[in-house]
């Protein structure tokens, strides 16, 4: 199946190739890219692994990517798909319309590995370029609102595993976290979880609000995939960093907002909940500590 989406953007060519080309940037952009990176690179052509959804489902898969900056394209293979792709590739083509305004074009051709996938991938494609489409649109023509980038840390003299088992544990939060209320965590794919959950604010309301959340040694990135009424974007990522006493433990959010008046608010309530579960992750670690003694 051969299929094609474009869109036309008020942006320079190169500006356009520039942010695909780097896909350490597509997180905060595209709405379906929860989590990027290079694996590896020689010359103009490089291995990236992408944490995404696709048709609502958390999914991860490695590419190999060839950038062409002259012929302003990114073309890009699959390396092994997954159920129900049996091969996915295509290209990202940047055609200037004029000094400032360019024809993208998304193309894609793609197999199934029996007839019953074909539907799901067909409008798993359609989906993800029209949301990726309209989205580079608006951040190349400089109308996105603006990301906001803000951390907490607290040093916690217990060890690393037992800090990242409290917060990888997400399921156990509603005992342990007092703002919590309830948790529904899926695993399907290691390593890549959904999580559910209802959160309660100091004045007893309760919002609701779902991630995906890629998990690696001492590192869980997430992106809310539902997000709370005043937010437009919400990343973030909890780190664990040894030291010669116990640990640093951060919790960074990247936020975008639908009302700037509205930043002080969001910045307050995300710091207090996440300084809520830092301390009680330390707690949990020192204790287990005290246990050991």
């Amino acid at each position: 199946m051969n299929v094609e989406h474009e869109i036309t953007v008020a942006a320079p060519a190169v500006d356009i190739y520039a942010f695909l080309a780097d896909v350490t940037r597509w997180p905060t952009v595209f709405e379906p890219t929860v989590h990027a990176s290079v694996l590896e690179r020689s010359g103009n052509v490089e291995r990236i692994r992408l944490w995404a959804t696709a048709n609502g489902s958390p999914r991860t898969w490695t590419s190999r990517r060839v950038l062409d900056p002259a012929g302003l394209r990114v073309e890009f293979r699959q390396e092994v798909p997954r159920a129900p792709i049996a091969s996915m590739g295509g290209a990202w083509v940047i055609e200037p319309l004029s000094a400032g305004s360019s024809r993208v074009r998304l193309l894609h051709d793609y197999e199934a590995i029996d007839q019953s996938g074909i539907a799901w991938i067909d409008q798993a494609v359609d989906r993800n370029s029209h949301k990726e489409l309209a989205a580079l649109k608006t951040f190349a023509e400089g109308t996105v609102a603006p990301v906001h980038t803000f951390a907490d840390t607290v040093h916690i003299k217990g060890s690393a595993a037992d800090v990242y088992a409290f917060i990888n544990e997400a399921d156990r939060w509603p005992e342990r976290l007092p703002h919590v209320d309830r948790v529904a965590l899926t695993e399907d794919i290691p390593g890549l979880q959904l999580l559910e959950m209802d959160t309660r604010a100091p004045n007893g309301s309760v919002h609701t609000t779902s991630s995906v959340r890629v998990t690696f040694p001492k590192l869980i990135v997430y992106k809310q995939t539902l997000l709370p009424a005043l937010l437009s974007l919400h990343t973030g990522q909890w780190q664990i960093r040894e030291v010669d006493d116990g640990v640093q433990v951060t919790s960074e959010h990247s936020v975008s907002v639908h009302d700037p008046a509205t930043l002080d608010q969001v910045r307050a309530a995300l710091s207090a909940n996440s300084l809520a579960t830092l301390r009680h992750a330390k707690a949990y670690a020192e204790s287990q500590e005290e246990v050991l003694a």
